[in-house]
């Protein structure tokens, strides 16, 4: 399967920039996936790719064919780049049985007879809904009909495969079931995916490689292990996962670790950086609450950062249990897999569990709001 390129692309609605010098590629076989909020120019890049909206600037080319080059005055017809694609709603026929859903775009594509019916009949058993060809679509569960979807972009063997939030309509469980399934088929047919989601969950399971997308800008690309260990602003960090922030001041820097003193609480902490830091700079510290411990003791070790809060809220959640601590006029979330801790204790952490950011970062602040309203 073929490569996607996306260079430089920009797309304009009237005087509002959507898009702002989209650069990335897709590998040959490889899962990637476009994560961010609505509103962030995810599903127009997606769209841009398909044919349905036609870029201001910029190119687009899967394998050696160039599909869009704004430049040169080059732009393919959606009908023509032989791609599949899967939207939100399904978009099935719900006048057409299963089969016939399938055929239409073959027909249109002219295939024979005999092509046809094999076709369908291959991409019905990959999705496993062939027993189920002469049912109509409003015969189906929501998941069946997501499989269905699927299977009528795949059934012309496109060179690459879009999909636009395609669980986003089935509940918890059955979207964890999809997810499985869906990342089971796309590695067995190795075919070239490009997925559109806010869900970061979805995006981290998925995906071999992750772009992050805020306002029209890819924040950050890399795979989901270096945008979740290592996010490149506080904007990612808080947008996947669940993230604390405490903002500061830095006090100065202890070789690798820059000191920073906490506006909550007035004390000092280090964390690990590979920038220098002026004295008097304000910056935002990030720690998943995972990467928190919670203490009853003094810890042994004098590296660790220590802080002294109490337990402002608990609960028992399955595999763990979720903390709410009281740090100054902040609640930090801190999960931890023992239960029954109350009362006066400390939060401890290293240098090398926390990110530290420059300035006081704009999402970080609206993350605050939520941790002093906890407390």
């Amino acid at each position: 399967m073929p490569e996607i390129r996306v260079s430089h692309m920009a797309k304009t609605f009237g005087d509002v920039k959507v898009l702002n010098d989209i650069d990335f590629e897709v590998k040959d076989g490889e899962f990637f996936t476009l994560l961010g909020p609505s509103g962030c120019g995810k599903s127009t890049t997606l769209n841009s790719i398909a044919g349905l909206e036609d870029p201001t600037e910029g190119s687009i080319s899967i394998g050696d064919r160039m599909l869009v080059d704004r430049a040169n005055k080059v732009y393919v017809p959606t009908e023509e780049r032989n791609l599949g694609m899967v939207f939100q709603s399904y978009a099935l026929w719900p006048h057409m049985t299963i089969r016939k859903n399938l055929a239409f775009p073959l027909n249109i594509r002219r295939a024979g007879k005999a092509e046809t019916a094999a076709r369908i009949q291959e991409a019905l058993d990959k999705v496993g809904l062939a027993h189920l060809a002469e049912r109509y679509p409003h015969q189906l569960s929501g998941g069946q009909q997501q499989r269905v979807a699927l299977a009528r972009a795949l059934v012309y063997s496109p060179s690459v495969l879009l999909l636009d939030e395609p669980l986003s309509n089935l509940d918890a469980k059955l979207r964890e079931q999809a997810r499985a399934w869906l990342k089971r088929l796309q590695s067995d047919l190795g075919i070239t995916t490009l997925y559109v989601t806010h869900d970061q969950d979805e995006a981290l399971t998925l995906s071999d490689r992750i772009a992050v997308m805020f306002n029209g800008v890819m924040a950050q690309i890399g795979t989901p292990k270096d945008i979740y260990e290592h996010p490149a602003s506080a904007e990612v960090a808080g947008f996947v996962g669940s993230c604390n922030f405490l903002i500061g001041t830095v006090e100065r820097m202890l070789g690798d670790e820059v000191e920073v003193r906490l506006r909550a609480t007035g004390e000092t902490v280090h964390v690990a950086t590979d920038q220098h830091w002026s004295a008097g700079s304000p910056a935002t510290i990030a720690i998943r609450p995972e990467k928190l411990r919670i203490l009853t003791e003094q810890p042994g070790s004098r590296d660790l950062n220590v802080l002294d809060t109490e337990v402002s809220a608990s609960a028992y959640v399955g595999s763990h249990h979720e903390y709410i601590l009281k740090l100054g006029d902040l609640g930090v979330q801190v999960i931890s897999p023992d239960g029954g801790l109350s009362g006066r204790v400390r939060l401890v952490f290293g240098a090398g569990d926390a990110h530290v950011f420059p300035g006081e970062s704009g999402p970080a602040t609206e993350v605050l709001d939520l941790m002093k309203a906890t407390v």
